[in-house]
């Protein structure tokens, strides 16, 4: 793609950055064929390749309007379109650089930036969360259905293990996740300790930052992820042996600390340890002998893998491997590649296409008539069970739960 950027930006880090992704991209519409707003809107400007044009010329001066904020808005950030694209274009990070430059030139009024200002403070401060959800809790009977998907109901609680081992991890602990699903956490705990793993959390850990970063609030994103790297270093200097999550949506960013803050001397080198260190659950269990969480019985399953793992991180075949390893059938999904309309927050501020895109995805979870539905992250969990009565779990509490029912009770 030819490029025209103004000089003055191509003096910057973040303007190399975007003339060189935008300079990838050949045009070729291979993204079309795999981007889940496309597919419901049929509109090239809901498609990667229409959003590349409205951000190119946005950088190259452009007059821009809330018709182009609108467009990025809808985009779920899936990275789809990154797995299909032959020539490798890093479109995730031009939308960060073009959603960010919209935010300067079209301003939003003033009750969005607060919603948007509100659900970054809520959602990323697990002390304000849980107290808040476990209220919401209280009225979930009174509340309309197109809220009490938001509230869950609480499920049985794993037993806890504090036993210690030789072999140490960081368990990062999220955000919304201890709050809406208390039981993905104590099954890590539960299966790595059979493993002989003992994990650790860290207290004063944040949100990983990718919230704040995706709703306009970059600084406070970075500022979030160099809060975690000081948390957790006094373990990476203690040759903890992995920094472990569950929440693919988290991990996904984690993993990109390293290119983030590649510009900031003091953190460079640590994000980079940080980056080398981290683990999803899946390529922890990827490597170890599994006989000692054979299951007792398996439960027929549909497996959605999350797009921050599918795209963001290939971990789809890691984790087939894991259950099919422990004797889970995994039967064919169609259009698997595509979102669940989760994607953050994306289901609160673009509801009407996030509901689209659940109830596709529950027809074909749901087609095998699954006992359960399983996958990988706590966003695509609670928004699927909100459209479903088939229980949604993380696919670790259901090999911890087989864990469980073989531990005798006191």
């Amino acid at each position: 793609m030819q490029t025209a950027l103004p000089v003055e930006l191509l003096a910057t880090d973040v303007g190399r950055e975007a003339d060189s992704i935008l300079r990838a991209c050949v045009h070729c519409g291979f993204c079309l064929a795999t981007c889940p707003t496309y597919q419901v809107n049929g509109n090239e400007l809901d498609s990667p390749r229409g959003r590349i044009y409205l951000i190119k010329e946005m950088l190259e001066g452009a007059a821009v309007t809330g018709i182009t904020r609108t467009h990025l808005d809808r985009c779920l950030t899936c990275q789809s379109c990154e797995t299909t694209c032959p020539s490798g274009v890093n479109y995730h990070r031009l939308l960060d650089i073009g959603r960010a430059e919209v935010e300067k030139r079209v301003p939003r009024a003033l009750p969005l930036r607060l919603l948007r200002w509100c659900l970054v403070q809520l959602l990323s401060r697990r002390q304000w969360f849980t107290p808040a959800l476990r209220l919401g809790r209280l009225f979930r009977p009174f509340l309309p259905g197109s809220l009490k998907h938001y509230l869950p109901p609480t499920r049985s609680e794993l037993p806890a293990v504090g036993r210690g081992h030789a072999r140490r991890m960081i368990l990062v602990q999220g955000c919304v996740q201890p709050g809406l699903s208390p039981n993905t956490n104590a099954a890590t705990r539960l299966v790595l300790d059979r493993l002989g793993i003992e994990t650790v959390s860290v207290a004063g850990e944040t949100c990983c930052g990718a919230l704040a970063y995706h709703l306009s609030a970059q600084r406070q994103g970075l500022q979030q992820a160099r809060n975690n790297i000081d948390a957790w270093w006094p373990l990476v200097e203690a040759d903890v042996e992995a920094i472990v999550m569950t929440a693919s949506g988290c991990s996904v960013f984690v993993k990109e600390y390293a290119h983030l803050l590649a510009a900031d001397p003091d953190y460079a080198d640590r994000a980079r340890r940080v980056v080398d260190l981290l683990r999803d659950i899946s390529e922890v269990l990827q490597g170890e002998e599994l006989a000692p969480l054979a299951p007792r019985s398996r439960p027929s399953i549909s497996w959605h893998c999350p797009c921050t793992a599918q795209h963001g991180q290939q971990l789809d075949v890691p984790t087939r491997g894991v259950l099919e390893r422990l004797g889970f059938e995994l039967p064919i999904i169609e259009d698997s590649h595509l979102c669940c309309g989760s994607a953050g927050t994306y289901s609160m501020l673009q509801p009407r296409m996030a509901t689209e895109l659940r109830d596709r995805k529950l027809a074909n979870l749901q087609a095998s008539t699954p006992e359960q539905i399983v996958t990988a992250n706590i966003g695509c969990q609670t928004h699927l069970a909100g459209g479903t009565e088939t229980p949604v779990v993380h696919w670790i509490e259901l090999v911890a739960r087989q864990l469980a029912s073989s531990i005798p009770k006191p």
